[in-house]
């Protein structure tokens, strides 16, 4: 019996095998290289939000993430999108950004419009006033700079699905459960 038998001399039982554990391996070091990226992310988000307290002065992390869950800024970006944001000191108009909400109406909730005007207040302070791209009027409340999480630099097409389909029991059973049973089925076969 030769050890190193060509493909073609395999059985195809041996074929299937071969090409099952060449995707196993190929998908696990994949989810390896993923989390390392994923670790990488988070150590940077974490040195980030440290130096920021040490100074004494509070500014958002420099990236960050959100699912949009209205239709206000379509066509440009969708409902369950996902945005990234950065952290930016050199706003300009028909920049879209992430702030948050101190209007009455709002408060407290993060919202994602493009910079239609900038102003100075009575303080002689920037702020900017907003508007969705599918909404007729500006945003009620002009937006102080430090309200402003950060510009819109990279949109992720209908991702939000993802979210919302794991938020769900079902969803984590067929994204977590299955696979284990399937590895686990795999190394018993094996």
């Amino acid at each position: 019996i030769r050890m190193n038998a060509s493909f073609e001399e395999k059985t195809t039982w041996q074929k299937i095998k071969w090409l099952l554990d060449f995707i196993t391996t190929v998908l696990m070091n994949s989810v390896i290289v993923i989390l390392i990226l994923i670790g990488i992310i988070f150590l940077l988000y974490y040195i980030d939000v440290v130096k920021n307290s040490t100074n004494g002065k509070w500014k958002p992390p420099l990236y960050q993430a959100y699912v949009i869950i209205s239709q206000s800024m379509e066509p440009t970006i969708h409902v369950q999108d996902a945005i990234v944001t950065k952290r930016e000191e050199n706003l300009q108009i028909g920049d879209v950004c992430t702030y948050l909400s101190k209007n009455q109406s709002y408060f407290g909730i993060m919202i994602t419009h493009r910079i239609i005007d900038i102003k100075t207040n009575e303080k002689g302070e920037k702020v900017y006033i907003f508007k969705g791209d599918n909404n007729y009027s500006a945003d009620q409340m002009p937006v102080e700079k430090d309200q402003i999480y950060g510009k819109v630099v990279m949109k992720i097409p209908k991702i939000g699905y993802v979210q919302y389909f794991l938020s769900n029991a079902y969803g984590w059973i067929i994204a977590i459960v299955v696979p284990c049973v399937g590895i686990i089925t795999f190394d018993i076969i094996k």
